[in-house]
């Protein structure tokens, strides 16, 4: 037995009273999942907590607003499908709030992998336990032979196998994910099914990813991962199923949800405070702040307050800590486009599909959702009409396509993979072309950007931090969300949230590095 599980991330002081000491007001700029995260631990303590989110709803990039088909009906669109993984120990430790059963999610049992020629993986019964799940995976690959197992380049099987949040990054992350699985070896199929779809559901383009943070998020989705490799989805619209509970939940607890209002500007009181002008013209005097807005809303609001980042006292102009976390701020960027088309069908794909599918090698469409086979209110549409609800994504678009050229190629290999789509009849849909999720690319690493900020009273959130353990995604954001709560409570002396996480290593990190092997970069 390899001894892997889920592992203490941090070690909360037994010792500090539950409840902070004294009043504090805390000011959380966002209310997604790492904002929202934060103002609930911060609550639970005591802290008088006030969300400004510019969105009429809360979720941030999970979130899901009304809208209304062309039958009159009305619908909550979201931006598109999420998967609830199972090592995501923050982000459910927190969701049991509003359900401590987590009643709201359903099981998908497999997650096949759709390619050119028919291809497909599977990844139902695969086992738990680490490595394992691997070494079964590809026991039964149609694409991949033990022989071609043995044929894969050392140095980079090693490397998958040996994570280590120093030495990877020190010596992966200069390199793009693309060069690193070319050297891998892998068969172009197996590569294809394997691992392509795997690279791409991060929405940055091999070419413009670092290898070092794909390396990590492989130890945290496989090689590091007990909970086994499929997940769980939200059996309703995120609004109904998440963020109205936990708006309610957030309410009874004191904190102020100001929705349709954005932070503009930050500045300092006389004692020393933030005070924070918000869109609605309101002004907020603070003790500390959490920073949980996307990198372009953060970006902005920093270069419209020169003071934001410098120390209590320090001159704007001054050169220090403060001028450089600015710099290191505008220095953050965002990757490609990612494009979600839900379509509202007259007639239903044919039975026994799969409710979720990756898909590689077919064109821009990276996975296809059949929303009534897992969300309820899809589920009641479809069986009022006799129609389907159908969901396909692409990410990592590249910038000359248009969104007619998507759609297009969208529908090509829809009608590929379910023939009994031709011919059926569009009722209403619904395209979204975003550009605000985060970039991870090579050598910038050293400029990503931490909880914890050169202000003591001002701390960052989001699924763009670092975070001192792995994560990825939505459990970063929720993880990021806590970190910064857990900041400010340790400074004004009182207990942390705790925190879980996978083991932070790979099973041969240890080894390698304690003969002192290293993996050229």
């Amino acid at each position: 037995m390899l001894g892997i599980s889920r592992r203490l991330a941090n070690t909360p002081d037994r010792r500090a009273p539950v409840a902070l000491p004294r009043p504090l007001d805390v000011l959380v700029v966002g209310g997604g999942i790492a904002g929202l995260a934060a103002a609930t631990v911060l609550s639970e303590r005591g802290a008088r907590v006030t969300v400004l989110e510019p969105e009429t709803f809360l979720g941030g990039r999970a979130g899901a607003w009304t809208e209304t088909l062309a039958d009159g009906s009305q619908f909550e669109m979201e931006r598109g499908f999420h998967a609830f993984f199972r090592q995501y120990y923050n982000l459910r430790a927190w969701l049991r709030r509003i359900d401590p059963e987590l009643g709201f999610l359903r099981p998908v049992d497999d997650y096949p992998l759709l390619g050119p020629d028919g291809l497909r993986e599977s990844f139902a019964g695969l086992p738990k336990l680490p490595i394992w799940n691997l070494v079964s995976l590809i026991r039964r690959s149609s694409t991949m032979t033990w022989r071609d197992a043995l044929r894969v380049d050392d140095t980079c099987g090693r490397a998958i196998m040996a994570y280590d949040p120093l030495a990877t990054y020190a010596q992966f992350d200069r390199q793009d994910a693309r060069s690193f699985l070319d050297r891998l070896g892998f068969p172009p199929r197996a590569r294809q099914m394997l691992f392509d779809v795997f690279a791409h559901s991060f929405f940055n383009p091999e070419q413009e990813f670092s290898a070092a943070e794909l390396l990590m998020m492989f130890h945290f989705y496989f090689v590091g991962n007990p909970e086994g490799i499929v997940f769980d989805v939200a059996g309703g619209p995120f609004s109904t199923a998440i963020w109205r509970p936990m708006a309610a939940v957030l309410e009874r607890r004191g904190v102020r949800l100001r929705l349709a209002e954005g932070a503009v500007h930050f500045a300092r009181t006389a004692d020393g405070r933030h005070r924070v002008t918000s869109s609605k013209g309101q002004v907020y005097d603070v003790d500390a702040c959490i920073l949980a807005a996307s990198v372009p809303g953060l970006q902005q609001l920093v270069a419209e307050s020169p003071g934001l980042g410098h120390p209590r006292g320090a001159a704007p102009e001054d050169p220090g800590a403060g001028h450089c976390w600015r710099e290191q701020v505008a220095a953050q960027s965002v990757t490609a486009r990612f494009a979600v088309w839900r379509l509202w069908l007259d007639r239903p794909p044919a039975p026994g599909r799969a409710a979720f599918v990756g898909t590689t090698g077919l064109g821009l469409v990276d996975n296809i959702s059949l929303y009534p086979l897992f969300e309820d209110e899809s589920r009641d549409w479809a069986a009022r009409t006799g129609g389907s609800v159908v969901e396909l994504h692409a990410y990592a678009l590249p910038d000359e396509l248009g969104e007619e050229a998507i759609k297009a190629d969208l529908l090509r290999a829809l009608h590929e993979l379910y023939p009994e789509t031709r011919g059926v009849k569009t009722l209403d849909e619904r395209f979204l072309l975003r550009q605000d999720c985060p970039a991870f690319r090579p050598g910038t690493h050293p400029q990503r950007l931490r909880v914890d900020t050169p202000d003591p009273t001002l701390y960052l959130a989001g699924d763009f931090v670092h975070t001192p353990f792995p994560t990825a995604l939505m459990e970063r954001a929720a993880s990021t969300g806590i970190l910064a709560a857990n900041q400010i409570l340790h400074h004004h002396g009182a207990a942390e949230e705790p925190l879980w996480s996978v083991p932070p290593r790979g099973p041969l990190a240890r080894l390698i590095h304690r003969k002192g092997l290293r993996h050229p970069g």
